[in-house]
């Protein structure tokens, strides 16, 4: 049951970010071109695909550790490009809240979609928690987030 009140809030809270992001693309992209991203409508256009694929996925538990790992990806993503250099308070546009979402991704990940999830129904499930699943979602994460800001973000002037 745990997994399962992990994967509704984890995932809803990812799909209402990425329905956000898609219904207003323009926006999106004028907003991440002003946090110093180039391609800024290609990452308008991915971060609502990925956040409403990951957030579906965990949703229903298909392919937990991947989405769990794209959760934790775009919230690096998030907490390097915007948060971080505003301390830890959400009020202050800190990375509280995205240091949360991908802690709870990555819990989720380490306990196993649950009885209730696609994976368990395919027999793709552990139901054994795992510290490695854990760190390898973390690890595949992280890596992702470097990857992107690598390749497209520039601290802006």
């Amino acid at each position: 049951m745990t997994s399962l009140i992990l994967r509704a809030a984890v995932g809803t809270t990812m799909i209402a970010h990425g329905v956000k992001h898609g219904r207003t693309i323009q926006g999106t992209a004028d907003w991440f071109q002003m946090i110093g991203f180039r391609e800024p409508e290609l990452q308008a256009r991915l971060s609502a695909v990925v956040e409403v694929g990951a957030g579906g996925a965990l949703l229903v538990g298909a392919g937990t550790p991947l989405a769990a790992s794209a959760v934790v990806g775009t919230m690096g993503v998030a907490a390097r490009s915007v948060h971080v250099r505003n301390g830890f308070f959400i009020t202050a546009e800190g990375y509280e809240y995205v240091l949360n979402l991908a802690a709870a991704a990555v819990a989720l990940s380490t306990l196993g979609p649950g009885r209730f999830s696609v994976d368990r129904l395919f027999k793709h499930a552990d139901d054994h928690p795992s510290v490695r699943r854990g760190l390898l979602t973390a690890g595949i994460g992280l890596g992702a987030a470097a990857v992107q800001l690598a390749a497209f973000w520039r601290r802006p002037a």
